[in-house]
C-alpha cells in the first residue's frame, strides 16, 4: 500500500507563487516546486537513501532560512542530508524515503511516554471537538496546574506560557522585579532559549553551529548577564564578591542538556543554594528539559535541592507547544494581574496543550516509570561507551533516568570547555553511520539524548549492536 505526498516543501496541494516559480526556474531549470514521492512498505527494505528528503530540503531552502525552522535541524555540525520526517509512533520514526529509525531525540524531550500515544491522541480528539483555543480560562488549566504544583517541590503557583524560551523570559523579568536588581548569572554552555539576555556563551544550537554572541543582540541586553563555568563554585563566589548587592538571580540547567549531558558535581547544587541565600539572590532551575524526566518532581526532587523559581516545558505539553514558570507564592504574586510585573500570551493554557500534558503526567505517575527509564538508559549508555572503548575510541558519558549523553573525549566532562574537547568530526561520522543503521540521535555532539517508556529492550539492543558495528568502522 503506497502513500503519496505531493506539494512537499510548498504546501500540500498548494501551487507556487509566481515569485517562487521564477526563482526555482532560474536555479533548477524547472518551474516545478512540488516534490512527488511514493513510499511503500516494500521500499522500506531497500538500501538507505535520503533522495526524497534531499529534494524536499532543496525546496525548503528557498522558503525558509537555511531550509529549517530551528537551526540544529539543518545538520550543519554532522554534515550530510537533513532528514524530512513523515510520521512517528512509540519509539520509532519514519522519514519520507520510508526509512525507519529508533528515535533518541523524542522531539527534543517531550515524548517521554512515546510518540503519538494512543491515550493522549484519543483525549486530544475529544478536546478538539470542543475547540482548539479559547483565549479565555478553561478548566483544564486548573487540572494541570494542580498536577504541576503537587509534583514540583519549588512551585506553589504556576503561569503557563507557550515555550521554554517564553518561560525563561518571564522568570527572568520576575526575578528582577522581585529583587529590584538587574544582574543575573548563567553558566557557560547552558541554554535558556533565544531571548537576548541569555545569548551569552550559550549552548544548544549556538554551540552546535559555533556561533558567537548573536548579531542583533544589543550590548545593553547582555550587559547585566554574568557567566561562570558549570561546576565551578569558586568562580561563582568571585562573581558575587565583585558584584555585591547587584545580582538578582542565578539561572541554570541543574543537569546540562544543551552542551551534551553534563551532570553536576556532588554538592554543586547545594553550594549554589547556599550562595544565593547568603547574598539575597534567587535561584532559578531551568527544568524545561529535566522537569518530569529525571524524576516526577524533576531534578530538584532527584537532587534534593529546592530553588526559588522553576521553568518547565516539553513534557508538560505532551508533545504540544507549552512552557511554564512557577515558584514561591510570594514571588509569583508579583505577576500580572495579581501584581505589577506584566507578561501575557494569547494561546497560554490552551486546551490542547493542557490535555496532552495532563494525560502524559498521569502516565508518568504510574509505579515503576522512572525505574524502567533508568534501567534502559543505563544499558544504552554503558553499551555505547563499552563499544567505543573496545573499538579504541576516547569516549565517556553518563545518564540519569531518561536522559543521557556521550562525548568522543577521554573526559571527564564537567563543563562546556571540557565538552568542546570532543572529537566532533568523529561524532559526525558516527552519527551518519548510525542513521544508516536505523538509529536517530540528535545531530550534534552538544545535545543530550532521551529515552521513553516506549523504548523496548530490543530497541536498546539493536542500538548497541549498531553502535558496535559503526564504531569499528570509523
Amino acid at each position: 500500500m503506497a502513500a503519496t505526498i505531493t506539494g512537499v516543501g510548498v504546501g500540500l496541494g498548494l501551487s507556487c507563487s509566481s515569485k517562487l516559480t521564477k526563482r526555482f526556474s532560474s536555479s533548477t531549470g524547472s518551474s516545478r516546486c512540488s516534490v512527488k514521492m511514493s513510499v511503500s512498505v516494500e521500499e522500506q527494505k531497500k538500501n538507505f537513501t535520503l533522495k526524497n528528503s534531499e529534494e524536499a530540503f532543496n525546496v525548503a531552502k528557498e522558503l525558509m532560512p537555511g531550509g529549517v525552522n530551528s537551526p540544529v535541524r539543518a545538520f550543519k555540525s554532522v554534515g550530510g542530508q537533513p532528514i524530512v520526517f513523515d510520521s512517528v509512533k512509540g519509539s520509532h520514526m519514519w522519514d519520507i524515503d520510508g526509512n525507519e529509525y529508533i528515535d533518541y531525540v523524542g522531539s527534543w524531550g517531550p515524548a517521554i511516554i512515546g510518540h503519538a500515544d494512543d491515550q493522549v491522541l484519543a483525549a486530544l480528539g475529544e478536546t478538539m471537538k470542543k475547540g482548539t483555543s479559547f483565549g479565555a480560562p478553561c478548566l483544564l488549566e486548573n487540572v494541570l496546574a494542580e498536577m504541576v504544583i503537587s509534583a514540583v517541590p519549588s512551585i506553589e503557583m504556576v503561569r503557563f506560557v507557550n515555550s521554554g524560551t517564553e518561560a525563561c523570559m518571564g522568570v527572568l523579568r520576575l526575578a528582577r522585579a522581585f529583587t529590584g536588581r538587574e544582574r543575573i548569572i548563567k553558566f557557560e554552555g547552558c541554554y535558556h532559549g533565544h531571548a537576548d539576555p541569555f545569548l551569552v556563551k550559550a549552548g544548544s544550537g549556538v554551540a552546535t553551529l559555533g556561533l558567537p554572541d548573536s548579531p542583533g543582540v544589543p550590548k545593553g541586553a547582555t550587559y547585566e548577564t554574568l557567566t561562570a563555568p558549570f561546576n565551578d563554585v569558586s568562580a561563582l563566589e568571585n562573581l558575587f564578591e565583585n558584584n555585591k548587592g547587584e545580582i538578582a538571580a542565578i539561572i541554570l540547567e541543574p543537569v546540562v542538556g544543551n552542551s551534551g549531558f553534563i551532570a553536576p558535581k556532588p554538592d554543586f547544587l547545594n553550594a549554589i543554594r547556599r550562595i544565593t541565600k547568603e547574598n539575597g539572590a534567587l535561584l532559578i532551575f531551568d527544568e524545561v528539559m529535566t522537569g518530569f524526566r529525571l524524576a516526577y518532581g524533576g531534578a530538584q526532587e532527584y537532587f534534593g535541592v529546592t530553588p526559588d523559581l522553576t521553568t518547565l516545558g516539553k513534557i508538560i505539553g505532551g508533545g504540544l507547544p507549552v512552557g511554564a514558570y512557577g515558584g514561591r507564592r510570594d514571588i509569583m504574586e508579583m505577576v500580572a494581574p495579581a501584581g505589577p510585573m506584566y507578561q501575557a500570551g494569547t494561546l497560554s493554557g490552551n486546551p490542547l496543550a493542557m490535555t496532552a500534558g495532563i494525560h502524559t503526567l498521569k502516565r508518568l505517575k504510574e509505579p515503576g516509570t522512572y525505574e524502567y527509564l533508568n534501567k534502559i538508559t543505563g544499558e544504552l549508555t554503558q553499551g555505547i561507551i563499552d563499544a567505543g572503548k573496545k573499538a579504541g575510541h576516547a569516549i565517556c558519558g553518563g545518564y540519569i533516568s531518561g536522559m543521557f549523553g556521550f562525548f568522543f573525549t577521554e573526559g571527564p566532562v564537567y563543563n562546556f570547555e571540557d565538552a568542546k574537547k570532543s572529537d566532533t568530526t568523529k561524532f559526525a561520522r558516527f552519527y551518519r553511520g548510525m542513521l544508516e543503521e536505523g538509529v536517530y540521535f540528535a545531530p550534534s555532539q552538544f545535545e543530550a539524548g532521551f529515552t521513553s517508556l516506549a523504548h523496548s529492550s530490543d530497541d536498546i539492543q539493536h542500538t548497541i549492536t549498531a553502535a558496535e558495528k559503526v564504531l569499528r568502522q570509523i
